[in-house]
C-alpha cells in the first residue's frame, strides 16, 4: 500500500485528475475501476473521483509495487508519502530526471526576477529566449523558472510529479519583457484567471516607423496560419481558407515620442493573441522597427546595420494588478521591467 498526503499544490482540484496526474501512464478505465473496488480510497473511504481534494487528504493506493510502477512511472517509497513537505530524501528515480531543469537555469542568461512571494514570481525575459519550448530539445524560461526554484528549494523536485510551476503567459521568442508564473496551484490559478478575465492589465514599449501623434484604439479579427507562424489581420470576422475562424483582438496605444520617422508608442494588450501587436500596428501602417516578419525590409535593413537590431523592438513593461485581489500581496500593484539596454540607447538617439 502507498499513502499520499495532500499538499498545498494538490488541494482544490478533483481526485480523478490528481489521479491522472499522478498515475500519468494509467488510463480512464483503470482509475475508475480501481474507485469503484476501493483500491484508491480517499481518506479511508470509497470515492468516485470527482472530490475536491482538501488539505491533509489522504490518498492510498493498494497496489502492488510492480503495478504502482507500471502505472506511475516511478518506483514507490515504503508507507506514507507526503506532497510536497515530508520528502527528506529525494533522487531522480522517484521524482523524474530535473537536470534539464537545472541546466536551463544554469545555461539561459541575464533572466530578472522582478517579484516574487510564495505563490507567484514575474520574471524579466530577454530577446532570444523562448517562453515555452516549442520542440522537445528546447530550453526555454519555462525550465528555467523550475531550476531557479530547484536551486532554492531541492525538495521542490518530489513535487513535480504531481504539480509543475509554470509561466502564465507567454512572448514571442524576440520580445522581451515582463513574464507571470505561477510558483504553487493558488499562483497560477490566480495569475491565470487575471489573464483570462483582463483584470490583470499588459503594457508594452515599442517603436514604430512612421509619427503616431494621437492615441487610440484597435480593434479587428486576427487568424494564424501555424505553417507559416504568421498571422492575418481583418476588419470583419470570417475564417482562413482552411477555415480557421478568425477571433477578436483590442489594442490601445499611446505615443510618447513622436517625430517625422519615428515613434516611441505605449501600448496596452487587452486581448492578447500572438503576434497581436505587431500585426495591428503593421496593418496600421506603422510597422514595429526590426520586425522581419511584418516589417518594412528598407527600415529593418537600417537598423540592422547601424544599431545591430535584428529583432522586433518590443517590450512587457509593466503589468497592473486589480484591487482587492488575492494574493493581497498583488493587490492593486504595477510591476515595471525596464527596458533593454538597446531599446534604451535607440531611445535616446531617436527622440532625445
Amino acid at each position: 500500500m502507498q499513502s499520499v498526503i495532500i499538499g498545498k499544490n494538490q488541494a482544490g482540484q478533483r481526485l480523478d485528475k490528481f489521479l491522472h496526474k499522478y498515475l500519468p501512464l494509467a488510463g480512464n478505465g483503470f482509475l475508475y475501476k480501481m474507485l469503484r473496488k476501493k483500491n484508491i480510497t480517499l481518506n479511508g473511504k470509497k470515492a468516485e473521483g470527482r472530490e475536491i481534494l482538501e488539505l491533509r487528504d489522504e490518498v492510498c493506493f493498494y497496489f502492488s509495487q510492480e503495478t504502482f510502477s507500471r502505472f506511475s512511472g516511478r518506483a514507490p517509497e515504503n508507507g506514507e508519502q507526503e506532497i510536497p513537505e515530508s520528502m527528506p530524501e529525494v533522487s531522480e528515480r522517484t521524482c523524474g530526471n530535473t537536470g534539464e531543469y537545472e541546466r536551463a537555469f544554469h545555461t539561459l542568461k541575464e533572466i530578472a526576477v522582478l517579484y516574487e512571494d510564495e505563490d507567484c514570481l514575474i520574471l524579466n525575459k530577454p530577446s532570444g529566449i523562448l517562453s515555452q519550448k516549442a520542440s522537445l530539445e528546447d530550453l526555454s524560461l519555462n525550465e528555467w523558472l523550475i531550476g531557479y526554484l530547484l536551486e532554492q528549494n531541492p525538495a521542490l523536485a518530489g513535487e513535480l510529479s504531481t504539480f509543475r510551476p509554470s509561466v502564465c503567459n507567454r512572448l514571442d521568442r524576440n520580445t522581451s519583457g515582463i513574464v507571470l508564473c505561477g510558483k504553487s496551484l493558488l499562483g497560477l490559478q490566480y495569475l491565470s484567471q487575471g489573464i483570462r478575465e483582463r483584470s490583470i492589465r499588459k503594457f508594452y514599449r515599442t517603436i514604430c516607423a512612421g509619427a503616431v501623434r494621437e492615441s487610440g484604439e484597435i480593434k479587428g479579427y486576427l487568424v494564424k496560419d501555424e505553417t507559416r507562424n504568421r498571422v492575418s489581420v481583418s476588419g470583419i470576422p470570417g475564417e482562413s481558407r482552411s477555415g480557421e475562424k478568425f477571433c477578436a483582438i483590442h489594442t490601445a496605444y499611446r505615443p510618447l515620442s513622436v517625430t517625422e520617422d519615428f515613434t516611441l508608442l505605449e501600448v496596452e494588450l487587452i486581448t492578447g493573441k500572438s503576434h497581436q501587436i505587431r500585426a495591428q500596428l503593421a496593418d496600421l501602417g506603422h510597422p514595429l522597427i526590426g520586425d522581419r516578419k511584418y516589417g518594412r525590409e528598407s527600415v529593418n535593413l537600417f537598423f540592422r546595420k547601424n544599431h545591430g537590431l535584428r529583432a522586433q523592438l518590443l517590450h512587457s513593461c509593466r503589468v497592473m494588478f486589480p484591487e482587492n485581489g488575492n494574493p493581497d500581496a498583488l493587490s492593486g500593484r504595477s510591476i515595471t521591467a525596464p527596458c533593454p539596454a538597446l531599446f534604451q540607447r535607440l531611445e535616446k538617439e531617436l527622440f532625445s
